[in-house]
């Protein structure tokens, strides 16, 4: 399928695997696509800075490129960062079209109904979109889809005129005649309010009168703080709508300046945020922001999962915003076509945004068409790229999940072995997504189809770096499909799932393919420094480890499905066992109790392990430490000899002659667990790198902790 694309300050139409509908979603055939002017020009504007601009503009983005560097290096950094930029950025947050499948979960939608959508990243310029049931809107019979496309535009004008909470009779200032200005006049007059539009386009503010406005102001050609003065008879607005875009902060000056006492400012737009207390303080003014389409927005609870709020006590979220917008334009309260300047074909994409900076008037709405989207497109899941000629000594691999962790550590290190593995197709939910990792790692295909992974004759290995809750079922389907699989950790996030890679390795099933969980700590240099002493002690070990994990909000996805210590905790189970070699024959545990709602006790656990050997492991993973101290700290204690190991960077013995090892950053064998599983995927090695009953014990350890 086609899909727009921001590259380098262009927007292109590329060829992107259609997607496939996920459970709680629907998939839609679009008909139209509405362009934001605003948001999505900026994000254009901004694709085409430096990187070192981008950098000065964006201080949070380069904090997190400097914590990836610290653990990663330079060049990996360096990598990552150019990946993302050369991958480009999906752009398009309104669509309307037909429903062409409903996922599992979903009873409010039918193959066939017309609907309109939104969400950034989601509602996409594109002819196929997948998009949460929460953000679909059922359009009214007989509407037009090119209407119902601005539908994302509508609920955050809505939603801005709800927040002013405007009665009958009072005055609004707009400021900015835009899509969100011209849409907020007529709801405005549709309360009963009397509105005041400002901006400096005067063929927009006289679609403004013509739309509705009582009275209209080119600050260029009059003074707009008299003039408000006047129309008010001296007292000021009642509210400020303010749904410009500006880096400037005087406009934001003059709002307060317009107000009434007491009156308020409500922010939807852009503006500078240099406020002056005197412009407020006097007259005691409300500051509000509008939080784009309505209450559920960035909660991903509401958003992404499908759980609704409850009529009686929010009574307008953004779907029924934006469902009521659709009512709205379809009963012809709402003008929209007086809007919509022109419309273009998917393949003129580049040309549709061309139009939005060229000089002089500018369009106000521009509709992207995909009439021409071929019914056959839906099955598209497969994009190919290239052929490639491998070694037989070259491990192809098939990638489940183009997430972070994936694209940053095993993509890198498997480009930098020397040919031993080659990418061979990728495959993620987001088509996008999978495209731009196939393409930064010189894959052969690009899918958003896991059978299509699964069944190529032509992939050794199957790499499963998903979220958690996928794991177990991604390994039964790829073992059952006789593919060697590696998955990230944790293996399973609970017993039933963990019972069945049991089942399935207790069959009779011949020539069982290689399981690998990856818990990678065991392989890394210090590590394995670290065991060619302890396996030649005498008396069992004590050993201290400590995780400084860090604190994660509660309401983030690594919480559910087990939470840390399933989905991180377990490397250290894992790491325990690799030193002792043996085992476990108890279990203790403790965890501290919260005092309130901001930290967790199942992330603060102390736990006790001793192992048939005799030896001792303490645990103490917490999550309510400093920052500043190092994330990762291990004390082994034994026959009158201590190794310290510090974050994975250094290592140092007493009372034991081993190999001192200092390092700038740290390194926990990611790139070491994949030499070891290639020298068993060629037979080099017999073992598998990590035994069955290992990772089942130590997946089964974090269930009990």
């Amino acid at each position: 399928m086609k899909q727009g694309i921001v590259k380098k300050g262009k927007v292109l139409a590329e060829s992107i695997p259609t997607p496939v509908v996920s459970e709680g979603s629907i998939l839609i055939k679009v008909h139209y696509s509405c362009i934001s002017a605003g948001t999505e020009m900026t994000s254009v504007n901004t694709s085409k800075q430096s990187l070192v601009k981008r950098a000065l503009n964006s201080p949070e983005e380069v904090k997190t490129a400097i914590e990836f560097a610290k653990d990663n290096g330079i060049v990996k950094t360096v990598q990552r960062v150019r990946g993302v930029l050369d991958g480009g950025k999906q752009t398009g947050y309104s669509i309307a079209g037909e429903v062409v499948a409903v996922g599992k979960e979903v009873d409010k939608f039918q193959i066939g109904d017309k609907v309109a959508a939104a969400g950034a990243g989601i509602a996409n310029h594109a002819e196929f979109v997948d998009v949460p049931s929460n953000l679909v809107m059922r359009m009214p019979k007989n509407m037009d889809c090119k209407q119902a496309s601005t539908v994302t535009l509508g609920g955050i004008a809505l939603q801005g005129v709800r927040r002013a909470d405007m009665k009958l009779g009072e005055i609004c200032v707009v400021v900015g005649a835009g899509i969100l200005g011209l849409l907020a006049v007529q709801m405005l007059k549709l309360s009963g309010v009397q509105v005041v539009v400002s901006d400096f386009d005067q063929k927009r503010l006289d679609l403004a009168k013509e739309l509705g406005a009582d009275l209209v102001i080119n600050p260029q050609n009059e003074d707009l703080l008299k003039t408000v003065s006047n129309y008010t008879g001296g007292h000021g607005a009642d509210a400020v709508l303010f749904t410009a875009a500006t880096s400037s902060s005087k406009p934001l000056s003059e709002s307060f300046k317009m107000c009434r006492k007491k009156g308020k400012v409500i922010l939807v737009g852009v503006v500078g945020m240099e406020i002056n207390r005197g412009d407020m303080y006097a007259k005691e003014l409300d500051f509000l922001i509008s939080t784009s389409y309505g209450p559920g927005r960035y909660d991903s609870n509401y958003e992404e999962k499908g759980l609704d709020y409850p009529f009686a006590f929010v009574r307008w979220t953004e779907n029924r915003n934006m469902t009521e917008y659709l009512r709205l334009i379809n009963s012809g309260s709402i003008n929209v076509d007086k809007l919509i300047d022109a419309i273009y074909s998917i393949e003129k994409i580049t040309d549709a945004f061309d139009s939005l900076q060229k000089e002089g008037a500018k369009p106000i709405i521009v509709l992207l068409d995909y009439a021409d989207t071929d019914e056959q497109s839906i099955s598209e899941t497969k994009v190919a790229l290239k052929t490639k000629k491998v070694s037989s000594n070259t491990v192809n691999v098939g990638l489940i999940g183009a997430g972070s962790f994936a694209t940053g550590m095993h993509l890198p290190n498997m480009k930098a072995m020397g040919g031993k593995y080659n990418l061979k197709g990728v495959m993620s939910r987001t088509g996008f997504k999978s495209k731009s990792v196939a393409d930064q790692f010189d894959a052969e295909y690009t899918t958003t189809n896991v059978e299509d992974i699964l069944k190529d004759d032509n992939v050794d290995l199957v790499m499963i770096a998903t979220r958690h809750d996928s794991h177990a079922e991604l390994v039964m389907k790829s073992l059952k499909a006789g593919k060697h699989t590696f998955v990230e950790k944790p293996l399973a996030v609970n017993q039933e799932e963990l019972d069945e890679i049991k089942a399935f390795y207790n069959s009779d099933i011949e020539n069982k393919p290689v399981l690998m969980t990856g818990f990678n700590r065991r392989f890394s240099q210090f590590s394995q420094e670290i065991k060619k002493h302890t396996d030649k002690r005498i008396n069992p070990l004590y050993i201290q480890y400590k995780m400084n994990a860090g604190h994660i909000p509660l309401d983030h996805w690594v919480h559910e499905s087990g939470g840390r210590i399933v989905g991180e905790g377990c490397h250290l189970v894992d790491l325990m066992t690799f030193f002792t070699g043996s085992k476990i024959s108890s279990i203790s545990i403790e965890k501290v109790t919260p005092n309130n709602d901001k930290i967790s006790a199942a992330d603060n656990v102390s736990v006790v392990l001793k192992y048939e050997d005799g030896s001792v492991c303490n645990i103490q993973y917490f999550a309510v430490g400093s920052k500043k101290m190092s994330k990762e700290y291990m004390e082994i204690h034994y026959d009158e000899k201590t190794i310290v190991m510090d974050d994975y960077k250094s290592l140092k013995g007493y009372g034991v002659q081993l190999k001192e090892i200092n390092k700038g950053r740290s390194d926990k064998g990611q790139r070491e667990e994949l030499e070891a599983l290639y020298e068993t995927l060629k037979g080099k090695k017999t073992d598998w790198p990590i035994e069955l009953w290992d990772m089942i014990q130590t997946t089964e350890i974090t269930f009990a902790i």
